[in-house]
């Protein structure tokens, strides 16, 4: 089936986004993986090219489109060539939204310009060493004090973490009042007492940094109050579709990938005298592959659709991450399994994307997660 989704305005960014792909990400993102980190350089020239703000408005640099197939067309095109360690996808997709929705006109003016043009790295802080998708059992507190909330506990597992220069951190601002007690608090990079631990070893994303972070006794004008104070779990609740909407894009990107890869190599590479692809149960387990991934499409598709009209639900962007990146997994076995033994090594693209998959069942929510948002709404 044709994709209908995107018209001549994407195809024309697609181009931009592959152009500077090929020139200022592909040659070198290899080094990026041994090094453990992407040179800010890199995010300053995507903004030169608009490929960090075109969601911004324009009085502040930025395109003033908000379209999410334009995020679609960049996670698509850094899924398929493997710039796995490139954290556009957190700045563009994630912190931009919370930025444009809840940001006073004053915090606009401070944050978004540098936003758009790269100069300013951004990331969101939930996660803590005790507290993975229980967000209402964070620890981290924010008191206030005066004209300044002080800030203490810790984060882990943060994208872009020792890169960012602005972070959004979730905190408890009323320790007593549960969910309403929540709120987001932009800590900026500088500010006495913020420390960023270890850029952490992972299985896959090699390049992208991802870091603990440290409060203690970091004291955050009250300007810097993201929203309504009390209101950030519910601010952070109705931002996670768009979230797990884009994992679920890359899931299908990165399906189509590895699909082609595999197609790619069963063709060419021989055993007792013919292409691997000409025995029956190759061409079985890519037929089933290659449907899955045309059904998963349609779903992603739909979900852009739903969310650019801003009708997207909690429970379908749920549904729709927990299938697509389960069946990213399956697709990163399966074809490395068709490559032999040769998928076992590092060399070979379709093993750093086995590694790079197993991250997505578990980030932005976790399957079983995603499978009781769906269950509850079925009243049960």
């Amino acid at each position: 089936m044709q994709r209908t989704l995107f018209d001549q305005e994407h195809d024309s960014f697609r181009e931009t986004v592959r152009t500077f792909l090929e020139k200022e990400v592909v040659p070198h993102h290899e080094q990026w993986e041994h090094d453990g980190i992407v040179p800010r350089e890199v995010w300053t020239r995507a903004g030169e090219l608009g490929l960090l703000g075109f969601m911004m408005p324009e009085e502040f640099g930025g395109g003033g489109v908000s379209d999410f197939r334009y995020n679609a067309v960049l996670q698509e095109e850094l899924t398929r060539v493997g710039a796995s360690g490139v954290g556009f996808a957190l700045h563009t997709d994630l912190v931009s939204a919370y930025l444009i929705s809840y940001a006073t006109d004053e915090q606009k003016q401070r944050w978004l310009p540098k936003f758009v043009s790269g100069e300013m790295i951004t990331a969101i802080a939930m996660t803590e060493p005790g507290t993975g998708s229980d967000l209402q059992g964070i620890k981290t507190t924010a008191v206030r004090e005066g004209d300044h909330y002080v800030v203490n506990g810790s984060k882990t597992f943060i994208s872009n973490g020792i890169n960012a220069d602005l972070v959004i951190v979730a905190c408890k601002t009323d320790p007593d009042a549960g969910a309403m007690g929540v709120s987001l608090i932009v800590v900026e990079r500088g500010m006495e007492g913020f420390e960023r631990g270890r850029n952490l070893d992972k299985m896959g994303l090699k390049a992208q940094d991802t870091a603990e972070l440290f409060f203690d006794n970091v004291r955050v004008p009250v300007e810097n109050l993201l929203g309504t104070e009390g209101h950030g779990f519910i601010h952070l609740m109705e931002k996670l579709p768009q979230e797990r909407l884009t994992i679920s894009v890359v899931a299908a990107a990165a399906c189509r990938t590895m699909i082609d890869m595999t197609l790619e190599y069963v063709k060419s590479r021989k055993a007792f005298g013919k292409p691997i692809g000409s025995f029956q149960n190759t061409r079985f387990t890519l037929a089933e592959l290659e449907t899955e991934q045309r059904i998963a499409q349609v779903f992603v598709d739909r979900s852009i659709e739903e969310l650019n009209a801003g009708t997207l639900t909690i429970e379908d962007a749920a549904a729709g991450k927990w299938w697509t990146t389960e069946l990213q997994k399956k697709t990163a076995d399966a074809c490395v399994q068709m490559h032999g033994g040769y998928g076992y090594m590092s060399e070979y693209p379709i093993s750093k994307a086995y590694l790079d998959t197993r991250i997505q069942t578990i980030y932005g929510g976790t399957t079983e997660i995603m499978k009781e948002i769906v269950g509850r709404s079925l009243g049960i």
